[in-house]
This record gives C-alpha cells, structure tokens and sequence, in this order.
C-alpha cells in the first residue's frame, strides 16, 4: 500500500474535523446532536508517523483523539449520499490532538486549540477506499503501549457518505483534503514522554494503515502577552480527561454524605427551611410517587417536551428522539425531571424507559405529565413521580424537543444541576448552593420535632412548647445532651 510522505503532506489541501461522530463518545459527553457540525484545522498541522508533537509552554491539556481519516480523491460538489462514498480516494489514520488550555481563546474555532504544528498526524499507509466497506472499518488508539480507544465504524451517528455529501453541499472538497471523521469514547491527555499510536484497519479485507506513532515532547517557549495565554477551567480539564475523576476532580452529583442528610429528613421540614431562607415556589406540585414508602436526593437532568405539531413530530419524534438520548446518558444519582406542560393526557415515560434508567443508576423520575404502563413503571425500585396514568404514546399530545435547559415542572423552575428532594409528601427543587445549609438546619429542626411529640406524648400543651420558648428550649437542652441526634452522625 501506498505510504504517506512528506510529500503527500504538502499536496493536502483543507483539513475538515468532525466534532461528535460517534455514539459513544456522544454518550460520553451527555449530548447527542441531530446533525454533523465541522471545524477546520490548518494544513500545516499535518505531520508524519514518527514525528514528535510539543504540548505548548504552560498549557497541561493536550488531548489526543484516535480518529479515521478520508482523503478525498476526486472533486465533489454537492453530491448525493449514494454517490458521496466513490469521491474518497483513501482512508488512512489520524490523531486529532489540541490543548484545550486555548479553547476559551478560541470562541468555538479550534484555531489555535487544534492547528499548532503537528497537531494532525496522520498514516502511515493510505487503504484505498474502493477496497473496503465505510461501515466495516475499526479505529483503536494506545498510549504508552496500553490501548485505550476501541471502537467501529458501526458505532457512528453519522456515516461517512452523510459527511462527505454534507460538506459537499456549501464547498467543493478537492483531491487532496483530508476530513477527520471524529473519535469514539476514550479520548484523554496525553503528557511529555508520552508515546500515542492509532491504527486504523478493515479486519474483514485484512487491511491495515498500520500504527501511527506519535511522542509527546515539552515546549520551552513561552506564549508571549501580545495574545491569550493558556488557561484551564475544571470543565476544560474533566472535558479534555473524560471524566471529573480521571480529572482529579471531585465527582458531579450529590456526595454521599449530603444525600445521606437530605434523605434523612423530610420534605415537609426541608420547605419550612427553604420558606425561612425565602424561597416558597420551589415544589413541583401536583405528583404522586410508584414508590412512596422511598425517599429520593439527586441532581436535576432535564427534558422539556412541547405540544405535539404533527409536521415536527416526524423530525423530532421518532428514531433516537430528545427523550431516549437524555435517558439513555442518565449517570448514577441522576433525577430526570420532565417538563410536559401539566399535561396528563398521554405518556411521557413507560415502563422500558423507565428500566433503562433504573438500569443507569438514575435516582428517580419526575414528570409533570402522565406515566403509561403503570403498573410495571410502579414495579420497579426506581421511583416515577407523576400526574396520573394514561395508555397513549407521546405523539398524542407531546414532542420530546431539548435536553439540559431550564424548565418548568408542576410549576417549580428547574435548572440541570439542582438538587430534587422527593417523598411520599412530595417534591422540592432545592439550590445547590442552600443544599448542606438547608439540610443541617433541617436535622436539627426534626431532632427537636421529636423531643416536642415525647412531650406532647407525655400530655404537656402545645402552647409554649410549639415552637419551644426559653423555658422549654432549656429543658430541650438537656434531653438533647442525652439523646445525640442520631441522623448528626455521618
């Protein structure tokens, strides 16, 4: 097979980057889109197999993403989809590298992020693209020997052919570009001494580009103050890592020891102590819980679904709609809250959606709208809080439209990240920032609830004892002394 050279490099014309390709990278990321996006990279990134990269002086991000490359071989300007595939002369690897300590510089434009000198290796033999199938090519990547990229290109949200028509609709892609089809789950940081090697083959032709090799090296010069300089922000580093842990971050969602005390408590003193701090309108009203015997804490990934416009139905209803994908990316400790306008008259979640949810680790569900097979969503240990049951399907009423916004849910505000609180008495949305706060006060304020029914018990009035006066507040004082707040201890 042919092998790319130096010259091979200085006949490419443009380097056209996908952003999201694949679906386990998007699953990765928490968003699926519905259409391919593209960014450009100088061609002047392009190096050999065998060449050194240099993370930049004072940048610590430099990620590097396994990546299968097509080289155009014959000129295409708005071709079809069917047609698309025949304008690609070669596939070969690539390795998609950029600091993401630049990314803010950038505004969305990867220029200075993704188009250092060598940021695009790529080869080292080109596979001609007649003699293997789009849909049955492989792309793995290794750093330092161990592998840590898998995957198909039977895992792709968009297939080549759709790219290539795609970009073919607004520029002419000449012999000689090179698009960068976009890299599956996996994609980390890469250090000094680091080695990286992505092999991009056809294992049912037996074809091969062999391995890109491609070692990380330390920049010595500095950025000078004439134009931004590096710097990174937590979700730069758990972006360019993979994951807030992989990060050295700590985890998103609830700590262990915050759910603890929030369901330790009930939502009823956990609202009298959002109510102190002057938030009345934070409970999604409205709701019955499949689980009322269970108390629930979580953060607040949300969907919002419109009223149903058959025209839009068909593009935004079917296939793998808002709502599949939301629930599809749930983490562990998720709670899905659901906007569907109060509207009970059909479906928003049955009893698959449900499970794959439950399956995903997913603290509870929460919809302002109706809940179809009921009796199997109630089943199961994850619990569903809904307006009431109804047999028909979302187009009835409902398009599941946009994920990650703010929403309104049984009349409470609801922004991704919340914290969502439920019981048998109901639900409460509570501000991140109120959370430990609020749930401190709250144990004590329910410690001293106990200690006023042993008195009521005990036949002693209410008056002066509820709320508790000097006096009983005293006499509150030594019964405290001997009996420790058992939900204080962590």
């Amino acid at each position: 097979m042919e092998q790319v050279t130096a010259t091979t490099v200085k006949q490419a014309g443009k380097v056209i980057a996908v952003h999201l390709a694949y679906q386990s990278r998007a699953d990765q990321r928490g968003r699926t889109p519905g259409k391919p996006s593209y960014f450009l990279k100088a061609s002047s990134s392009l190096s050999l197999s065998g060449s050194e990269i240099e993370r930049p002086a004072g940048c610590e991000l430099l990620a590097y993403e396994g990546e299968i490359a097509l080289v155009i071989g014959t000129a295409a300007r708005r071709v079809s989809v069917e047609d698309a595939w025949s304008h690609v002369g070669r596939v070969t690897a690539s390795n998609d590298l950029g600091v993401y300590d630049l990314k803010y510089a950038d505004k969305g434009s990867n220029v200075r992020s993704k188009s250092g000198d060598g940021f695009t290796p790529f080869g080292p033999a080109l596979i001609p693209a007649a003699a293997v199938d789009p849909a049955d090519l492989r792309v793995r990547t290794w750093l330092n020997g161990n592998l840590v990229q898998s995957d198909t290109t039977s895992g792709l949200i968009f297939p080549f052919s759709q790219i290539v028509a795609d970009l073919s609709q607004l520029m002419t892609l000449e012999p000689g570009d090179v698009i960068l089809t976009g890299t599956p789950a996996g994609s980390s940081v890469a250090e000094p001494g680091d080695v990286i090697e992505v092999e991009v083959d056809a294992p049912a032709a037996g074809l091969s580009t062999g391995r890109l090799r491609t070692a990380v090296v330390q920049g010595t010069e500095e950025l000078a103050d004439f134009g931004n300089k590096p710097k990174a922000t937590a979700a730069d580093r758990e972006d360019a890592w993979g994951s807030s842990e992989a990060a050295g971050l700590a985890p998103k969602g609830l700590s262990t020891e915050l759910k603890r005390k929030l369901t330790s408590v009930g939502t009823a003193t956990l609202s009298a102590q959002l109510r102190q701090r002057g938030l009345n309108n934070v409970s999604i009203d409205g709701l019955k819980s499949t689980r009322p015997d269970l108390r629930i804490a979580g953060t607040a990934r949300t969907l919002r679904y419109v009223p149903n416009r058959e025209d839009l139905f068909k593009t935004h209803g079917g296939g793998y709609n808002a709502q599949k994908r939301i629930i599809n990316t749930l983490n562990e400790g998720d709670v899905l809250v659901m906007e569907a306008r109060g509207e009970p008259g059909t479906g928003t979640v049955g009893d698959i959606l449900a499970l794959r949810a439950q399956v995903k680790g997913a603290a509870a569900i929460v919809t302002d709208g109706g809940v179809r097979d009921v009796a199997a969503v109630a089943a199961l240990d994850i619990p569903t809080f809904f307006t009431g049951a109804h047999p028909a399907v979302l187009g009835r009423k409902h398009i599941p439209w946009d994920t990650d916004l703010t929403i309104s849910c049984g009349g409470a505000t609801v922004q991704p990240g919340d914290i969502i609180v439920g019981d048998s008495d109901g639900v409460l949305v509570i501000p991140p920032s109120l959370a430990e706060e609020v749930a401190d006060a709250a144990i004590i304020q329910e410690h001293e609830e106990t200690y006023i029914a042993e008195m009521v018990t005990a036949g002693h009035s209410v008056e002066g004892l509820y709320p508790m006066n000097a006096v009983w507040k005293a006499k509150f004082a030594v019964w405290a002394a001997a009996h420790p707040n058992p939900a204080a201890q962590p």
